[in-house]
């Protein structure tokens, strides 16, 4: 498994191979992905990652490394934060796909590239309109789902551009759309809210 230096890291805890357990303590130095004992991809089974999260808190917990004194507890401490801060990231699949991206060498940058593809400000211009005409909630059930299936289409070329296509600047893309998509939603969500 590679870390995020690209060398090749030892395999503890999170470098066991997919579907095996991990032994001895977790390399904090290791990716998301390999800490985890997961392909890095966008797909994953949330169970198993939940239950790969769980494994790494017991074997991090502070209480457990008492008997190792102060030094051994901290170091347990921060086992136990980077494996959150992981399990955090891995768990949101928006999270995951510009983690992922930026794996790749490709940042995100959503608080500075907004560049988008014309179609796609269009549909932000059409949105905008509905939600500052909508009279009543009743008026924002059809741009409701009308995100809900942008979001469901977006996730899935997420997903193709990242596992099958293996290309990070499609699939940055795809995540900058889902993250307006996702503010957006909580705009409608306060519209909503006054009704």
């Amino acid at each position: 498994m590679v870390n995020r230096s690209g060398s090749e890291a030892p395999h503890a805890v999170g470098n066991a191979a997919p579907g095996s357990a991990p032994v001895g303590p977790p390399d904090l130095r290791a990716n998301d992905f390999a800490l985890f004992g997961l392909p890095p991809g966008f797909a994953l089974d949330r169970a198993e990652l939940e239950q790969r999260w769980k494994q790494l808190q017991r074997q991090a917990h502070p209480d457990r490394h008492a008997a190792q004194g102060a030094a051994a507890q901290r170091v347990a401490l921060q086992w136990s934060v980077r494996i959150n801060e992981g399990y955090q990231r891995l768990k949101d699949p928006l999270k995951r796909g510009a983690y992922w991206c930026e794996l790749q060498g490709q940042s995100v940058e959503a608080h500075v590239n907004t560049a988008m593809p014309a179609e796609f400000l269009m549909q932000q211009m059409q949105w905008r309109e509905a939600l500052a005409e909508a009279a009543g909630a009743p008026d924002l059930l059809p741009l409701q789902a009308e995100l809900d299936a942008e979001r469901a289409q977006r996730l899935a070329a997420l997903e193709a551009a990242i596992d099958s296509q293996r290309d990070a600047r499609a699939a940055a893309q795809q995540v900058r759309a889902l993250l307006f998509i996702e503010r957006f939603e909580q705009q409608l969500h306060e519209r909503l809210d006054r009704f």
